[in-house]
């Protein structure tokens, strides 16, 4: 197209897509139901690796747990946008699994410190169950702006 204006973006190394999902607290997970998609936000854990913890408030008529179970590949976005010249972005995929309830990694105390708190919307807390969901990474790439 004719005086359409570009930025130029270039693929991020391992060591920066890392970094910016350490030091990220939030983005969005898309999930899929045969030809229904459901993207969330979500707030996330990432130690290093290939492996992204979500932190879940459910209850018994929960979509998201629908999703989840029906989902054989997610896809969860992290970015940031200063200017059009400064953003960034990471997509990771893979198979989303619940963790056991038992994870050690993760007692109570241990998620209250690594995610922020819980949103609730019109759902009694009483009937809230706190789920954690592991995302295994088979792919994961970032891409950041450039100068051309």
């Amino acid at each position: 197209m004719e005086h359409v204006e570009y930025v130029h973006t270039a693929g991020m190394d391992r060591d920066a897509v890392e970094t910016r999902l350490r030091e990220t607290e939030t983005g969005v997970l898309s999930l899929a139901d045969g030809d229904e998609a459901y993207g969330l936000p979500m707030a996330h854990y990432y130690e290093g690796g290939d492996s992204i913890v979500f932190r879940l408030g459910v209850d018994a008529d929960s979509e998201k747990v629908a999703f989840l179970e029906s989902t054989d590949r997610a896809c969860y976005v992290v970015y940031g946008y200063d200017s059009p010249e400064r953003s960034w972005s990471v997509l990771v995929r893979g198979s989303i699994h619940p963790l056991s309830p038992g994870d050690e990694q993760f007692d109570v105390a241990e998620v209250n410190r690594q995610f922020p708190d819980i949103r609730i919307f019109d759902e009694d807390v009483e009937d809230l169950d706190v789920r954690l969901f592991e995302l295994r990474a088979d792919s994961i790439t970032g891409r950041e702006t450039v100068e051309a």
